[in-house]
């Protein structure tokens, strides 16, 4: 977890337990776009992810899950187990501001980021990471 706060997660909401079902909570940066977001409980990472619609509505996915969301169902059930289990589950991300250009062009910090940080760090949820 130090690794993604010295480059700039930073905690922006928590999952909880609503009639026995995970629900989101975004304190800061629900309406932002192009955002790595990660899943940590205990101060370990279970989860990075990128998306470029708003976190609110990627977080919302994983809360209400449709039949052929895999990923959705999969975290879905993994934050509710961690829940049950007593554990918290908070949403750390790391916004892009902007400021990346390369020959003009504005890179996609999530998406430049995302890969490595799976590949490097391995969360446990992550499919490529296990």
């Amino acid at each position: 977890m130090k690794r993604l706060l010295q480059i700039g997660f930073k905690k922006v909401g928590t999952w909880q337990l609503e009639n026995d079902l995970p629900v989101f909570n975004l304190e800061v940066e629900a309406d932002s776009r192009n955002i790595l977001y990660s899943f940590i409980s205990n101060e370990e990472i279970y989860y990075i992810g990128k998306t470029a619609q708003i976190l609110k509505k990627r977080m919302y996915g994983y809360q209400n899950p449709g039949p052929t969301q895999s990923t959705n169902i999969k975290n879905n059930k993994f934050i509710q187990e961690k829940l049950n289990k007593g554990d918290s589950v908070e949403i750390y991300a790391l916004p892009d501001n902007g400021l990346m250009h390369y020959g003009g062009f504005h890179l996609n910090l999530a998406a430049g980021l995302e890969d490595s940080l799976v590949a490097s760090i391995k969360p446990h949820w992550n499919k490529t990471g296990k």
